[in-house]
């Protein structure tokens, strides 16, 4: 094989390629040094070239490529224990206790902006999600039930809120259960958004929005799955309904007390200074209740009097008296006496905006707008607290606690025991979104695999339903049943999604699809906020669009587009696999636009668009990322104190790159070398 040319003109520095007689033993010397001496009079010492690398060779060495998904190491940069005299260990130990008040009173105000963020969607879309109910008759459609679901849940930011609907509904025969397990399908689905929201708080640094991203979609990615697979069987065979009927019937359940509320009672002292809802409103608006349409969701008398009393009222005629004893006339008009029953308010809500009689929509858009800044806000602050203390031993230990697995031959029970873990969090907690909203941005940092994150979502789901079972059972008589059987499809529901998409290793295709999104997003960030918008908005929108429009405009629609969607993957399929097959044109897809088979054109227009509004940042926000960085313990060179730069650059190496010594450092070879691997 040829050396690689131009050797001698290729290296710019040479003493490092170059062995001299001080470092060798003595060389005695021969005719050629004697001549050369003689001629130069100058001692010249004999060197030696390191061997040169034939071009095949450095081509055909592996070459080793950092997987992005792999955990990061968390060093510690600070001075060692042993190495601190008393006074630092003592000014460290209390570093930590204020690090851990720290961390705790951000993470209450982050679970506090969860709630409030919830009670600003009721707010905004609480009204609209009610009248989307109000129709019964359109509930006979599975797939409008489905997407009715999806999208009262993503505008309450409760599945728990659209569940006690439902359940109102089958308990006022308005719905039957049949007609509510879609909706119930589509409440699982739309109570995943909270946590993805939440992952695109870590948009700032691209590895941690890879995995936080990847660790949120995850969830989207199994309760879509679910659903794909599993409403069509619940159409066809009724499986979740005959079930849950035969344990109903079976077990002669009884009235108990309500479910522990165990996060509320920290979090409610707070949150009811902000603002309190009548959540009452948005049922009876899916009751068909005329009398509430006008009424605002904002609670303003928290305490009243109910009375009742008998009153001489007019009637038209004696047959629509209360009984002929309490019956008379006056000779023009005929009355009687009916018990009548009033309200009496007595005292006001302490909370802002109990006397600013603002619309529901103001005050929903003020608290999202709040609620949104003070999440990004302590979100931020969590994640840079959590990094400056998970750093050294301390992360070494979590890390192993968390991701290693039993040791074989009980390997395989790791997972189902993540899976009890995140149903008993969920459980205590009383919130999946809170749950999965927390382990978020542990799966940012790298603190959590995402392989380790799947099991604890799946529990989450399971943990949501036994929560709504326990809710169930403290329902009156006359909605025992129908609340209980609701919440038994649901946890059964999540059983047969985890039934199918964990127990074997080869049919976890939540994890793979949520890893290639993650590299897309953080690749191309603002692809995430488009795959929020379509998945979660448009298409249900569409869906539901198409079904008020009919059967035939539905199938018309649908079947051509799920027949180009299932074209377009068996021939991705094939292109990965088995390229042979196919025809050359259709071996890959160059044979289209770049726009269709490339966000490279979509990313460099929003590129476009977007550098119109960017603006460098003011003073006040560098002295709070300074301010950030001090109490986060973050070098002088971290992001925040950068915050007008974007540190990582969006283009990536394209193929695999050269494993070449630092000889060739000569750029016009390095091309060369390249351009011959490609």
């Amino acid at each position: 094989m040829a050396p690689w040319p131009e050797l001698g003109d290729a290296q710019p520095n040479p003493n490092k390629y170059l062995e001299g007689a001080a470092s060798q033993q003595p060389i005695t010397p021969d005719k050629s040094k004697e001549t050369n001496k003689n001629n130069t009079e100058v001692p010249v010492t004999r060197i030696e070239l390191l061997p040169t690398y034939s071009t095949a060779t450095l081509l055909e060495e592996p070459t080793e490529v950092d997987d992005p998904w792999n955990l990061p190491t968390l060093q510690d940069s600070g001075i060692k224990w042993s190495e601190r005299d008393t006074k630092g260990k003592i000014l460290c130990v209390f570093q930590g206790i204020g690090r851990l008040i720290l961390l705790l009173g951000f993470l209450y105000l982050f679970v506090c902006s969860l709630d409030i963020l919830s009670s600003a969607f009721q707010l905004v879309g609480g009204k609209m999600a009610g009248q989307f109910f109000s129709n019964s008759s359109i509930m006979s459609n599975p797939l409008l039930g489905l997407v009715i679901g999806v999208l009262v849940t993503v505008f309450v930011q409760s599945s728990s809120t659209s569940t006690s609907i439902i359940v109102s509904m089958v308990a006022s025969s308005m719905l039957t259960v049949r007609a509510a397990i879609p909706i119930i399908m589509g409440a699982n689905i739309g109570t995943s958004v909270t946590n993805t929201i939440v992952a695109l708080m870590q948009v700032g640094d691209r590895s941690e929005f890879r995995r936080a991203f990847a660790g949120a979609t995850v969830h989207d990615f199994f309760n879509w799955l679910s659903v794909l697979v599993l409403l069509p069987v619940e159409v066809a065979t009724h499986y979740l309904e005959v079930v849950t009927q035969l344990i109903v019937e079976s077990f002669h359940f009884k009235n108990g007390e309500d479910a522990p509320d165990l996060l509320k009672v920290i979090t409610q002292p707070f949150t009811m200074l902000i603002v309190q809802l009548d959540k009452q409103v948005i049922n009876q608006i899916a009751m068909n209740d005329e009398t509430v349409k006008n009424k605002s969701l904002i609670k303003i008398w928290c305490k009243t009097f109910t009375n009742m009393t008998q009153m001489n009222i007019t009637v038209p005629s004696t047959a629509n008296c209360t009984s002929p004893s309490l019956c008379w006339t006056d000779g023009i008009q005929t009355w009687t006496m009916k018990n009548v029953t009033y309200k009496e308010n007595i005292a006001k809500c302490q909370h802002i905006f109990v006397n600013f009689y603002l619309p529901d929509l103001a005050v929903g858009i003020i608290l999202l707008i709040i609620s949104l800044l003070v999440l990004c806000g302590c979100l931020i602050v969590i994640v840079k607290i959590l990094g400056s203390v998970l750093k050294g031993q301390v992360a070494t230990v979590i890390k192993k606690t968390i991701n290693t697995d039993f040791p074989f031959p009980f390997a395989w029970l790791t997972g189902y025991l993540a899976i009890l873990v995140g149903a008993g969090m969920t459980f205590i907690v009383q919130s999946s979104s809170v749950f999965t909203s927390a382990l978020t941005p542990l799966i940012g940092i790298g603190v959590i695999t995402i392989e380790r994150a799947y099991p604890l979502t799946l529990g989450s789901n399971i943990g949501t339903t036994t929560t709504a079972i326990l809710a169930a059972l403290a329902s009156p008589g006359n909605t025992l049943m129908s609340s209980i059987q609701i919440a038994l499809c649901h946890f059964f529901f999540n059983i047969s999604g985890i039934l199918l998409w964990y127990p074997i290793p080869f049919t976890r295709l939540p994890i793979r699809m949520a890893k290639g999104l993650g590299n897309i997003s953080a690749k191309y960030r603002w692809f995430a906020i488009f795959y929020l918008i379509i998945f979660f908005f448009l298409i249900p929108l569409t869906v539901f669009g198409l079904s008020l429009a009919g059967w035939p405009v539905l199938v018309g629609v649908g079947v051509p587009v799920v027949f180009i969607i299932i074209l377009v993957l068996c021939l991705r399929l094939l292109q990965s696999r088995c390229p042979r097959v196919l025809p050359k044109k259709l071996q890959n897809w160059n044979f289209l636009p770049l726009c269709m088979h490339s966000l490279k054109p979509w990313d460099a227009l929003i590129s476009k668009f977007t550098s119109c509004f960017q603006m460098p940042c003011c003073c006040c926000c560098r002295v709070c990322c300074r301010v950030c960085c001090l109490l986060c313990g973050c070098p002088n060179c971290c992001r925040c104190s950068k915050c007008c730069q974007d540190l990582e650059e969006g283009q990536e190496a394209q193929g695999v790159p050269v494993k070449a010594p630092e000889t060739f450092d000569n750029i016009a070879i390095s091309r060369e070398a390249q351009e011959s691997c490609g």
